[in-house]
């Protein structure tokens, strides 16, 4: 059975940061290429990063320079990091695991306010 679990998420003012990590069981996860996507209230899921099983990675506009994925193979973990977060980065982030098939957590809420 493959499971996918976030964790990290909660609220942080604007200009402050989080870390996500997503737990991966179930899949060969160092085959899998892993990504953040994010679906904010009345809008469609967007991808926020992706990075591949040999480590290549993308990220949104909105967020380059201020988020950072990364995984640990050892560990089946794939990691976002966010700075300089910003009102409109409020979200359920999702992890998402492809390969031969797509895989989804079940999301962890960012809340960004004051």
């Amino acid at each position: 059975q493959v499971q996918l679990v976030e964790s990290g998420g909660g609220l942080v003012q604007p200009g402050g940061s989080l870390r996500l990590s997503c737990a991966a069981s179930g899949i060969i996860f160092s085959i899998y290429h892993m990504g953040w996507y994010r679906q904010a209230p009345g809008k469609q899921r967007e991808l926020v990063a992706r990075i591949t099983n040999g480590g290549s990675t993308n990220y949104a506009d909105s967020v380059k320079g201020r988020f950072t994925i990364s995984r640990d193979n050892a560990k089946n973990t794939v990691y976002l990091q966010m700075n300089s977060l910003k009102p409109e980065d409020t979200a359920v982030y999702y992890c998402s695991s492809s390969y031969d098939r797509d895989y989804w957590g079940q999301g962890t809420q960012v809340t960004v306010s004051s």
